[in-house]
């Protein structure tokens, strides 16, 4: 009798089978059928991803890449820059994910104006830069920035190099 047939079958009970081993079966199949589980998923996570903004509804963000090439980009409110310069190939690395836990998203925001804009850094976003190379006052961490309609316009510059401090740098 092949374990996987439709007519192969298994005690149902100990007592049953000892009692009368032929009417104490139950087919396999109904024992397989009793152990299906429904298959459920639950939605992918959207981090980092960036939808593009309806038309009109676009706010300006440029990006000054550490060559000083200009990348200007129409992003949505909300986005972070982080997660907007993943999704159009600028070069920041996020080592983090954008969990505030590395500097390799540093910008420097290139008009003051913009920066007095922003919610003051945290303390953790400060333990951070404090790790950024080319620190300078309008630094910032890409992943930190959120675009509202205040930064319409906004400019930030890539520092020329960027310093990601690892475990394994200290062994």
């Amino acid at each position: 009798m092949a374990l996987f047939s439709s007519r192969a079958s298994i005690p149902s009970s100990p007592a049953a089978s000892a009692q009368n081993p032929r009417s104490a079966l139950r087919p396999l199949s109904a024992v397989f059928r009793s152990q299906i589980r429904a298959f459920s998923a639950s939605p992918a996570a959207r981090h980092g991803h960036v939808d593009p903004p309806k038309p009109g509804e676009g706010l300006k963000v440029t990006f000054i890449d550490k060559d000083g090439v200009s990348i200007p980009l129409e992003v949505n409110e909300g986005d972070n820059l982080l997660d907007i310069a993943q999704a159009h190939d600028v070069e920041m690395e996020g080592a983090c994910g954008g969990s505030c836990a590395c500097s390799t998203c540093h910008v420097i925001v290139a008009d003051q104006e913009f920066y007095d804009q922003m919610p003051e850094p945290d303390d953790d976003e400060n333990d951070m830069l404090d790790l950024a190379f080319g620190l300078t006052d309008t630094s910032r961490l890409g992943c930190q920035v959120v675009m509202k309609k205040e930064l319409d316009g906004l400019v930030v510059k890539l520092p020329s190099m960027t310093r990601n401090m690892q475990a394994s740098d200290f062994k």
